[in-house]
């Protein structure tokens, strides 16, 4: 397939910039056999007694900052921990910034210009220890918005916003967004009705924030993101898949994690590491539900975040995606990689993103 396939049009108003209040009145679509129009509290009575959630704790920080190099303002978002106090960014205006630069974000807050990278990114060096970074980054870091949520200032709202409620894990560059439609009420409502609920753990990287630019999707290599999936949360997935109860990713990231860790037979194992599987049409996942992100503002077109949506309707398994509220309010043109129905046909493989000699892998779906 090509990136075409995933563009539509997305008006500028139709793009939320603010999240539903409370959050879990976002609209949910299911997509099935059938279409079903529901809001995301409705999930205890959607889902069953013996149902499995598995979330990702991670934990956005907040990396984006604002600071000066003599005059001119300088905004720079990390996106990398390099080590030793390093960080690659993104710089804007990146293109006025020289190694050997100097750039003030506070008060005893600054970093150095450590070198320019072919693709416009920068590495700064801030010197610090972990522990003091931490402390400075909290003081003077905002929200790393994604570039289609419009600020005019820094909001401190966004610090809270931007984040699910159950984050544990610092080290995320961006927010697993399906997560974010959940409130300790769901929570608590979901607890009664007899789901589970389960943590993973996958630090959304940098390749959040960029769009699928190769000329065929096959050749789209995926940033390396890492992940834990610790013992215990292995386990409760297999009692889970023992006594019978559904696998409830929420997100994509959660569904990259178990498909990275699992073998042939669907078998989830403690795993630490790094993964660049890339979901795309073909992919047939294990996992009979995935509360996925379709919707929301961060899978827009002809993004990495876009492609997964064909791929698990394909699956035929259902698929719960929270809608933007400003989007759920108007019909659009629907992208040719989700028309037509399902078909057995279109087997999906999942891809791990290793460069060349990529290892593919056709999965199929829990039965």
């Amino acid at each position: 397939m090509i990136p075409d396939d995933f563009d539509f049009p997305l008006p500028a108003d139709r793009i939320a910039q603010r999240p539903a209040r409370p959050r879990d009145a976002a609209r949910l679509l299911i997509v099935g056999n059938d279409l079903g129009d529901h809001v995301v509290h409705h999930l205890p009575d959607l889902l069953r007694p013996g149902d499995l959630l598995v979330i990702n704790d991670t934990k956005v920080l907040p990396t984006r900052l604002f600071g000066r190099r003599g005059e001119v303002v300088i905004e720079a978002t990390l996106i990398e921990a390099l080590g030793a106090g390093r960080w690659r960014a993104l710089a804007k205006p990146g293109r006025r910034l020289r190694p050997g630069d100097r750039i003030v974000f506070g008060d005893g807050f600054a970093a150095t210009v450590a070198a320019k990278e072919a693709d416009g990114a920068v590495v700064l060096d801030f010197a610090s220890r972990a522990a003091a970074f931490a402390e400075a980054l909290e003081a003077h870091g905002a929200a790393p918005l994604p570039p289609y949520i419009r600020r005019d200032a820094p909001d401190p709202q966004d610090r809270t916003d931007y984040q699910t409620v159950y984050a544990a894990e610092p080290g995320a560059v961006a927010a697993p967004t399906a997560g974010l439609h959940f409130t300790p009420k769901l929570l608590q409502k979901l607890d009664q009705a007899g789901v589970g609920r389960v943590a993973v753990t996958l630090h959304v990287g940098a390749g959040t924030f960029l769009p699928v630019k190769a000329k065929h999707l096959e050749d789209h290599v995926m940033h390396a993101e890492r992940g834990v999936i610790s013992a215990t949360a292995a386990e409760a997935i297999a009692k889970a898949r023992a006594r019978g109860g559904r696998i409830v990713c929420v997100g994509t990231t959660a569904l990259r994690l178990l498909e990275t860790a699992a073998d042939d037979t669907g078998r989830v194992f403690p795993w630490s590491g790094e993964t660049r599987l890339f979901v795309t049409p073909g992919y047939r996942s294990r996992w009979p539900i995935c509360c996925s992100p379709t919707f929301t503002c961060r899978a827009r077109p002809c993004s990495c975040w876009f492609a997964p949506s064909p791929a698990l309707r394909g699956c035929g398994r259902p698929t719960c995606m929270p809608l933007s509220a400003a989007i759920a309010s108007t019909r659009m043109a629907t992208p040719a990689c989700c028309r037509g129905a399902a078909s057995d046909e279109h087997r999906l493989s999942a891809r791990f993103n290793s460069g060349p000699g990529a290892r593919r892998s056709r999965l199929d779906c829990a039965r």
